[in-house]
């Protein structure tokens, strides 16, 4: 363990912009959601309305989990059910980012080669990112004190957050040991979110009608923590349970670190063919070997996405055509504009998601350079230019078939539950949002170009997007701010009208920005 201590410095000068990032979103937003349920409902007669359908809401419990109460406090942290799975996602590409990455760029065996210990890396990514959890938690507790909701609960709730992070904090530790990639460790850690999320979904739907499927939410951390309820019945044991289980997760990567090799996984590798095939001749064609598996995998969890989303837009037309929920509905434009809102704000997130993937696959271009393989690679017969343009030709395509995969899958589950036609509607409010998703593309592929150091900022501006999507208008950000998030000129349909110029300047400026990463990629050293 010795050298842990400077190890955590070097995390905490390393992540100065992302992590605070995501812990100050992460944190604030179930704040943000007491003030949107307390604008939403005028009477209290409304609220418990409100509360009653949701709680019987095959769509809602879903998405959010089960609620247990009628109060704005128990509906903020129960609207807020899904920052668990996106804090689980951001802890696990943090450990895996100080472990496996190091690790796979020879960071790690050169550390080594001082005064550190075996252990110490892990020691200090688990150390920092738990800490940032923290610090997240009691974000989450002063924010909703802020908002005049009793200590006690808001002191649950910051717990129920910093320990479902803790949680997947420790599976993270074990996906580093895996395997020897830190791409291959970041995806059996981001398919561990998404299990947990589906082994809750599937208990609670079936605890709504007493089914025999309910303890699926009792293997799964995300239920547990959701099964505290800050402001109700308060059960300190789900934490307890989950802090277990992370000390247990946390201990068990720390045992298998210790056998295995520097640079291996717990899986071995599988050696390819000696010679390569004629069809791996191209940059473009290495691009697509290197790429597929990402692609084909993002493109199920979109299509998994669709199915969910279309089923939660027929619970929403079935609030609106609820007797008690007539009147509101109304008030907000009836049952089809809400629908169409719906699918507006649904548009919007998976635009989000979409440039999540095409970060990630544009920032590929840097793991390959540090890796030196891109090195190697340029010493034969491939230019810089065609080499970044086989992994550009992914980051820009690739986020067109996620949209049209989620656009058709969305729209032809709902049209199949409720027999209405929205297929057009909402493929077109998907699609739409590509030419912000190339924006950030772009963002990426200039910082990998131009300062290829400070290319993980590409997810700073991801983050930034998230932020104003979520609660930009809730905190009445002024409309510079907003504008900053290239999502905000995006014409939101299917409620808008469509606009062609918005979506044509982004387009120009993504344009610009991969133009200039590609000249600017010719001037420097490769590796930098």
């Amino acid at each position: 363990m010795t050298g842990t201590a400077r190890l955590i410095r070097l995390i905490l000068r390393r992540d100065r912009f992302i992590m605070p990032i995501w812990v100050f979103v992460l944190g604030i937003l179930p704040a943000a959601y007491v003030t949107t349920i307390e604008g939403l409902f005028s009477t209290d007669a409304e609220r418990l309305d409100y509360a009653l359908i949701s709680r019987t809401n095959a769509g809602f419990v879903a998405l959010y989990g089960q609620l247990r109460g009628d109060s704005v406090a128990e509906m903020a942290i129960w609207r807020a059910g899904f920052v668990p799975v996106m804090l689980g996602v951001a802890v696990a590409l943090t450990v895996i980012r100080h472990t496996r990455a190091d690790e796979e760029a020879g960071r790690t065996e050169l550390i080594g080669a001082g005064v550190v210990g075996r252990r110490a890396p892990l020691a200090a990514a688990l150390i920092t990112t738990m800490a940032a959890c923290l610090v997240l938690g009691v974000i989450a507790t002063l924010g909703l004190v802020g908002q005049g909701l009793p200590v006690a609960g808001s002191l649950w709730s910051g717990v129920e957050l910093t320990v479902s992070g803790w949680a997947f904090t420790g599976f993270a530790a074990i996906a580093a040991q895996l395997t020897g990639s830190a791409r291959g460790a970041r995806s059996i850690a981001v398919l561990a979110v998404g299990l947990a999320y589906v082994l809750r979904l599937g208990g609670d739907l079936s605890a709504m009608s007493d089914g025999p499927l309910s303890w699926l939410s009792w293997v799964s951390p995300i239920g547990w923590v959701q099964h505290i309820y800050p402001y109700g019945a308060a059960d300190w044991w789900p934490a307890e349970l989950t802090v277990v289980f992370a000390a247990a997760a946390t201990a068990a990567g720390v045992v298998l670190l210790g056998h295995r090799d520097l640079g291996a996984g717990l899986f071995p590798g599988r050696p390819g063919p000696a010679t390569a095939a004629r069809s791996l001749r191209t940059p473009l064609a290495l691009a697509w070997r290197l790429h597929r598996g990402l692609l084909i995998g993002w493109a199920a969890a979109f299509a998994a996405l669709g199915l969910v989303f279309g089923a939660v837009g027929q619970s929403v037309a079935d609030l609106g055509s609820d007797t008690a929920m007539g009147d509101i509905f109304a008030r907000m434009g009836g049952s089809e504009v809400m629908v169409n809102s719906y699918f507006a704000s649904i548009a919007g997130m998976v635009g989000i998601l979409a440039a999540c993937y095409a970060v990630q696959a544009t920032l590929r271009m840097r793991d390959e350079e540090t890796a030196g393989h891109a090195e190697m690679i340029l010493t034969a017969a491939a230019t810089r230019r065609g080499w970044a343009a086989g992994h550009l030709f992914f980051s820009l395509l690739g986020p067109a078939v996620l949209l049209l995969v989620e656009g058709l899958v969305s729209g032809a589950a709902y049209g199949a539950i409720t027999g209405d036609n929205v297929l057009g509607d909402v493929l077109a409010g998907a699609v739409t949002q590509l030419p912000a998703v190339w924006t950030l593309a772009g963002v990426a592929a200039l910082l990998t170009g131009l300062l290829p150091r400070w290319s993980a900022l590409a997810w700073g501006a991801v983050s930034i997007c998230l932020l104003v999507l979520l609660v930009g208008t809730t905190l009445q950000l002024d409309q510079w701010l907003l504008d900053i998030s290239p999502f905000t000129h995006v014409p939101h349909l299917p409620v808008g009208d469509l606009s062609w110029t918005p979506l044509v300047a982004l387009t120009v400026v993504a344009a610009a920005l991969v133009a200039t990463a590609l000249v600017t990629l010719r001037r420097r050293d490769i590796p930098a």
